[in-house]
């Protein structure tokens, strides 16, 4: 069933809520090929604080869309991986990705455009 409306509790405004965290979508990717431990992710992304990234993990952890694993023998520390859910949100990782490909310099044209007619002194 569809509606024109996003109401607080519309599924779609969840889905929308799981990607508009910029590190949510990062991290999911990241993890498109395997288990990782957190400082193989930060190698692999770049820019993420430890912080931000525990705070990541265990939010997508608490969603159902990251495992953690206990540290196993011969490998120190924790590692996460993709859930099954998780799994399905990488198509729509994807799609966006390509559209930011597709679209992103049009989106930064237009940003300087209006940073630029922001910065013009009133006319008297």
């Amino acid at each position: 069933m569809t509606t024109d409306r996003l109401l607080a509790d519309c599924r779609a405004r969840l889905a929308f809520d799981l990607l508009s965290n910029t590190w949510n979508a990062v991290l999911l990717w990241a993890l498109r090929d395997g288990p990782c431990r957190p400082a193989e992710l930060r190698g692999r992304i770049g820019g993420i604080s430890s912080k931000v990234l525990t705070e990541t993990l265990r939010r997508l952890q608490y969603n159902g869309l990251v495992e953690r694993h206990p540290p196993q023998p011969g490998r120190p520390g924790v590692a996460y991986e993709l859930t099954a859910l998780g799994r399905t949100l990488l198509p729509a990782i994807d799609a966006f990705g390509a559209w930011a490909f597709a679209h992103g310099d049009e989106v930064m044209a237009a940003q300087e455009a209006a940073d630029g007619a922001a910065e013009e002194p009133a006319q008297a």
